[in-house]
């Protein structure tokens, strides 16, 4: 049999002799199979070498979003510990504002953590750092107002000299005991004595005393009305000057008429049962500008101690 050969010519230069090689079929196929070979390594090798190449793009990328969302995360600590420190401080504001004004303490734990909840919760920019500035302002003012005696909101109505006053020093502000007897149910957050288990913001005190004890005006004023109240019975209003009143109600009746000057000390009405009520008692309110204040800052003077007060400025008038 004869072998095949592939026949390959090579010239050193253009007219140079040729040189002739000869080349078994044989080998021509190892060559063929090599290179096709080499071909499918080197393709392979440039896949994945660029597979290799998209995944690190894509883990440096992947890196980088960790670390930017590591950052952000430490910002939201930061800003969360901020928030929840300015809740803290609001909360605790809040107890002290509503101890000051009379408000149970189950009530306003309740309110305090909705307060808490609505700062912490807020991770947008509505709370920001002029809202909680503001609430703190407003806080701070009551406790200010609850301690001094002055109306909530009144300094945008009035003047700041007006806005600054002391209303248990204003003359004519009520300060004797209308009657004079225990008491038997404070200012602020209570139960309903006639529904048992309901809560009802009480805006006076109750005192206790026996059906038919006079009340006396806890001030000089004018009867702004005697006559029947909305579950207060029979009700008296005297109006003392400066936005001051006080409220009289559960008489079993009246001393005096609409429209009627009243001296401090003097008799104007009755202690009753009329209204809701488990008792004879009277329900005593201070307002101020229409606004109920804890009346226990006002009780300051009793009838004796009324009478013999006025009995010395009368020595001394007289002296004179």
């Amino acid at each position: 049999m004869r072998r095949q050969f592939y026949i390959i010519f090579v010239a050193r230069e253009k007219d140079g002799p040729l040189r002739k090689i000869p080349i078994p079929l044989s080998y021509a196929g190892v060559f063929l199979a090599a290179a096709i070979v080499g071909a499918f390594t080197i393709t392979g090798m440039a896949g994945s070498y660029t597979r290799m190449l998209l995944k690190t793009a894509s883990f440096n990328q992947v890196r980088s979003q960790r670390e930017a969302l590591r950052r952000d995360y430490q910002q939201l600590q930061v800003v969360a510990h901020e928030k929840d420190v300015q809740a803290a401080s609001l909360g605790s504001l809040a107890s002290e504002v509503a101890a000051l004004y009379g408000l149970r303490e189950s009530r306003m734990a309740k309110a305090a953590a909705a307060a808490t909840e609505s700062v912490t919760t807020d991770n947008n920019a509505a709370f920001s750092e002029q809202a909680y500035t503001q609430s703190l302002n407003q806080f701070s003012m009551l406790r200010t107002d609850a301690l001094t005696g002055r109306v909530p909101g009144f300094a945008e109505a009035v003047t700041h000299a007006a806005a600054t006053t002391d209303w248990a020093s204003v003359i004519g502000a009520p300060s004797l005991w209308p009657v004079i007897g225990p008491i038997t149910s404070s200012f602020g957050e209570r139960e309903d004595p006639l529904n048992t288990g309901e809560g009802e913001f009480h805006s006076g005190v109750d005192i206790g005393v026996s059906f038919g004890t006079p009340v006396r005006a806890a001030a000089d004023g004018v009867v702004e009305s005697a006559g029947m109240g909305n579950g207060y019975g029979r009700e008296i209003i005297l109006d003392h000057g400066n936005g001051i009143e006080t409220l009289y109600a559960h008489l079993s009746g009246f001393a005096v008429t609409d429209g009627q000057h009243v001296s401090e000390g003097q008799v104007i009405g009755y202690v009753g049962l009329s209204g809701r009520t488990t008792g004879p008692n009277l329900h005593y309110e201070v307002r101020i500008h229409n606004t109920p204040v804890n009346p226990h800052r006002y009780l300051r003077e009793t009838m004796s101690q009324f009478s013999a007060s006025t009995a010395v400025a009368n020595v001394g008038k007289f002296g004179n």
